[in-house]
């Protein structure tokens, strides 16, 4: 039997089941539009789907978010996407632990009295900076916000949006979070506190806007810390049924290789094996370069429009530590919160020694103990994750070498990082360590593999003041035919991925605007 994509041309396809590829699929499908979902894994959900091994299953790529509270607007968003609705559980009032050098840990809660209440306990002869690190938070995540509406605007009207919000847009998404933090003290432990959650987007202090550290930061402080009931899993379990609800189809399994042009325009997609597969608009939420660089031929774009997102960098990449437990792991000292852990008392740092050398920003966190559905069963089986943020070029060597092909040199590097990782997570927590039955090691090529992002990039675009204010990564592409999704467009992280999702469906079709307002 011949399917709707062999036989039919779709109104959209979109490319990437992400959170972002999934909004925007499904905003379009409740809209009326016939839209064709395609994904290159074989599981569908990009960054929020999950994986097995030994009765052990960990989520690829959440370990908290925020704006999902009861009556926020994002978890309305979600609602309206989603075939039933998701569930979410709170993660208490303390959300982040920070080990900072020799320092005690630091507890960190919401909201923004209790944080500051936290810092100007530790900090109590800093508590002007302290305070006006509060009122930065506040005012760089209003900034940042009077961008995000331009990404969908046409140009003129966004251009003229922009201008009118000019002040705070140079205030506060173009200097750096290293250049606010320093206008406000000179305390290094104070400094490192206040830049530590850099992770949650991916931007170096010295290099990212500040208006984005401040728009995830404060997100936690506003919102809370949420975790989706059931894993992250529950995204594409369900949202995926309101675009085949409404007419659309989802496909895993099946690589685009290329965009169809026809008169200069997009016209559908071409697969890895020979398919054409036809539609009126392509959404691409693999990536903007990605996007220019793998499906768009070279001849067409403006030249100007691709080298400006060529400029910019791409965001840090990671090795990650999947751990399995068996044992009461919070008695041996897990917790629902993260763990941000810089051994040196440095936070502007990537490994950048790999496999050598010890890590010098990990991130801890315990899933299992988030996802109120967890059956650790007889056995008490838990699962944590051990990050380390790094630089891509210790596995750059291996890039063009295909999964299973990379050889001697390559399963000996793994190990080496692995044993490093793994002594790291045993300094910092010797009980858990005692109970780990299971661990295997995902490397920045892992999410080459698995998620197409160049140079192993998991959060995309690097949050630099360049790329905030790019205009180069509005929704709507100058090549007739073709929009960009996910957190290239906004911000990087859940909630910017899905806001990008959404902003690209406005792009396509104004009324979803309806729904992005309230």
């Amino acid at each position: 039997m011949m399917t709707n994509a062999e036989t039919e041309k779709w109104d959209v396809i979109v490319i990437g089941s992400g959170i972002g590829g999934m909004a925007a699929a499904a905003s379009l499908s409740r809209l009326g539009h016939r839209v064709l979902l395609l994904e290159q894994h074989h599981t569908l959900g990009g960054l929020t789907h999950s994986f097995s091994r030994n009765g052990f299953t960990w989520d690829v790529g959440i370990h908290y978010l925020s704006l999902v509270a009861p009556g926020d607007p994002m978890r309305e968003l979600l609602d309206w996407i989603s075939d039933t609705p998701i569930d979410f559980v709170s993660l208490g009032s303390v959300y982040d632990h920070l080990h900072i050098g020799s320092a005690e840990p630091l507890a960190l809660s919401r909201p923004y009295e209790a944080q500051e209440r936290d810092l100007k306990d530790r900090f109590p002869e800093e508590a002007e900076a302290i305070e006006g690190w509060t009122r930065a938070l506040r005012e760089g995540r209003e900034a940042i916000y009077k961008i995000f509406p331009t990404r969908a605007m046409p140009e003129f009207a966004g251009d003229m949006l922009d201008w009118w919000n000019r002040k705070a847009i140079a205030k506060w998404c173009g200097r750096t979070t290293k250049d606010v933090i320093d206008s406000l003290t000179d305390n290094p432990e104070l400094a490192a506190a206040m830049a530590a959650q850099w992770g949650d987007h991916g931007g170096r202090p010295s290099k990212a806007s500040f208006a984005m550290h401040a728009l995830i930061s404060a997100s936690y402080l506003t919102s809370g810390s949420w975790y989706p009931v059931g894993g992250s899993a529950a995204f594409a379990e369900h949202i995926i049924p309101t675009i085949s609800k409404h007419g659309g189809e989802t496909r895993a399994g099946v690589h685009v290789d290329s965009l169809m042009i026809e008169d200069d325009r997009v016209v559908g997609v071409r697969t890895g094996d020979g398919e054409e597969i036809r539609a009126d608009i392509v959404i691409s939420n693999i990536g903007a370069r990605e996007t220019i660089d793998t499906l768009l031929p070279e001849e067409c774009g403006p030249e100007d429009w691709k080298a400006e997102i060529r400029d910019l960098p791409s965001s840090i990449a990671h090795y990650t530590l999947f751990l399995g437990f068996e044992g009461d792991i919070e008695a041996a000292g897990a917790t629902k919160a993260n763990h941000w852990i810089y051994p040196t008392g440095e936070v502007d740092v990537v490994w950048e020694t790999a496999p050598d050398g010890v890590p010098p920003h990990m991130t801890a966190s315990f899933g299992s103990l988030k996802n109120p559905e967890h059956d650790p069963g007889p056995q008490q089986k838990h699962m944590g994750q051990f990050l380390a943020w790094a630089d891509w070029t210790a596995v750059e060597q291996w890039a063009d070498k295909p999964l299973g092909s990379r050889g001697k040199d390559y399963a000996d590097f793994k190990r080496r990082v692995e044993e490093t990782l793994m002594a790291q997570f045993k300094r910092y927590f010797p009980d858990l360590a005692k109970l780990v039955v299971y661990r295997e090691l995902a490397t920045p090529l892992s999410t080459v593999t698995f998620t197409g992002h160049g140079k192993g990039a998991f959060y995309g675009l690097d949050v630099t003041p360049q790329r905030v204010v790019c205009d180069a990564l509005r929704a709507k592409t100058p090549v007739q035919g073709l929009h960009l999704a996910g957190q290239d467009v906004t911000s990087p992280g859940l909630p910017g991925a899905l806001i990008g999702g959404m902003l690209s469906a406005a792009s396509v079709d104004p009324r979803v605007f309806k729904q992005i307002r309230g």
